[in-house]
């Protein structure tokens, strides 16, 4: 595959970014405020036989699962897209399972627990592929000098589009409440109108972004067979690619800190702090604001102090906001905290994303992503689980979870000095 020199105009690169407009009200909505809260409070506890903790574990048991799957089938799609070429198409293919899941979710009853988890893991598959797909396409779009501040753009535009997408939930539900209608009849209204979101605003990325990448000879070997080894090829490379190899350590450390709260967070605030769904939706809202500025910020900022520096900052800030939640007593200092993380979240995401690229050979860009992509989604599975495990087994204390979570961000601010950028950069180079 010959490498291409990134020529990207703008309307092309608004056109990438306003995919992570599009997906975020998925991860909002679905994954981190209204039905992960409105599964643990409403779906699950309507079961029989559910025990303390176990609504909790079983949301995470469904996350886990999802992330599971990409973890395994990611770097095969990410190799099959780059050696046909085929991004746009895997990536078409990813936005629309997640969208009808995401539907179809809307005509749950309470007490279909599993029915819940099944479509749950499903859409949860199909937006993780397409966030790996969409990062693939990177850096064919801008040279590595600018990744840092494309990649921020992305996450900041993302936030907005989560942002844009609760508020209009946040409105069906006043509005919902005011004409006398149950949860069960509102919250099934929130996920076709986050389903609706995703398919409209997703359009001009399927418009405008153009597949660069030159697809490969046919070879008379089975797709996934060659994914295999491409894969293996990769590995055998680690030597070269030394800081890409560290970095992934790093990142499915502090990463399955990330995910923990991203999944888990609204359910903490409502167990532990007693927020009502409203108060809850408000905070997120702000959130979003908060993770959108500081996606915003640390683009320009790795891209004149360094990626890892950048996110060396932005790793402290995460240990500062999880101790903020854990000795929370008053709504206040969860306003704090979920400010905190908001602004921690935007920069972390956007300079983890940035930095991979920063090490990835241009031409092995599917390949590399979706390692990345397996890193993300392991992190996924160890992150959920494990606060869902200690609460379980503490038989709902929230707050002891917590601290499981807390370790992640302290072990990857540690592992995080074994990475040299500038050497990691080189390899991309040298060995593209």
């Amino acid at each position: 595959m010959q490498q291409v020199t990134p020529m990207a105009e703008r309307r092309e690169l608004i056109s990438w970014a306003l995919y992570d407009f599009a997906n975020s009200g998925y991860t909002t909505v679905v994954m981190s405020t209204i039905y992960s809260t409105y599964f643990v409070g409403v779906i699950a506890v309507s079961s029989v036989d559910m025990v303390a903790g176990m609504p909790t574990l079983l949301w995470s048991i469904a996350i886990g699962l999802a992330n599971f799957v990409v973890m395994i089938i990611g770097p095969v799609v990410g190799a099959l897209a780059d050696h046909q070429a085929r991004k746009k198409i895997f990536l078409l293919i990813s936005s629309i399972g997640c969208v009808l899941a995401t539907a179809l979710l809307a005509f749950v009853e309470p007490g279909e627990v599993l029915l819940s988890m099944l479509l749950v893991t499903i859409s949860a598959i199909m937006f993780a592929q397409g966030e790996n797909l969409i990062a693939a396409f990177l850096p064919e779009l801008v040279p590595k000098e600018k990744m840092g501040r494309m990649s921020g753009y992305g996450w900041s535009v993302g936030y907005f589009g989560g942002l844009l997408t609760l508020g209009l939930c946040l409105w069906l539900i006043t509005w919902g409440q005011q004409q006398g209608m149950a949860d069960t009849d509102i919250i099934p209204l929130t996920l076709l109108l986050t389903a609706g979101i995703f398919a409209v605003s997703v359009m001009p990325t399927f418009l405008w972004l153009r597949e660069r990448a030159v697809a490969q000879p046919e070879e008379d070997i089975s797709y996934f067979r060659l994914s295999f080894n491409r894969l293996q090829h990769t590995f055998k490379k680690e030597i070269h690619f030394k800081d890409f190899f560290r970095f992934l350590l790093c990142l499915a450390v502090y990463q399955s800190g990330v995910s923990t709260v991203i999944v888990l967070a609204a359910i903490y605030a409502q167990e532990v702090m007693d927020f009502d769904r409203e108060e809850l939706i408000i905070l997120i809202m702000v959130v979003n604001v908060t993770a959108a500025v500081g996606a915003l910020i640390c683009g320009h900022l790795q891209d004149k102090i360094g990626s890892v520096p950048t996110l060396a900052i932005t790793l402290v800030l995460w240990i500062i906001a999880i101790l903020t939640a854990f000795f929370a007593t008053e709504s206040v200092h969860m306003w704090i905290a979920g400010n905190l993380i908001g602004a921690a979240m935007g920069s972390s995401q956007s300079v983890s994303r940035a930095l991979v690229s920063k090490f990835t050979p241009a031409e092995r860009s599917g390949e590399f992503l979706g390692l990345w992509g397996v890193v993300i989604r392991l992190s996924a599975i160890v992150g959920p689980l494990s606060y869902g495990v200690v609460n379980f087994l503490s038989r709902g204390d929230h707050r002891l979870a917590l601290l499981s979570t807390l370790m992640f961000f302290i072990l990857g601010l540690l592992l995080l000095v074994w990475v040299d950028e500038r050497r990691g950069k080189i390899a991309a180079k040298v060995h593209s």
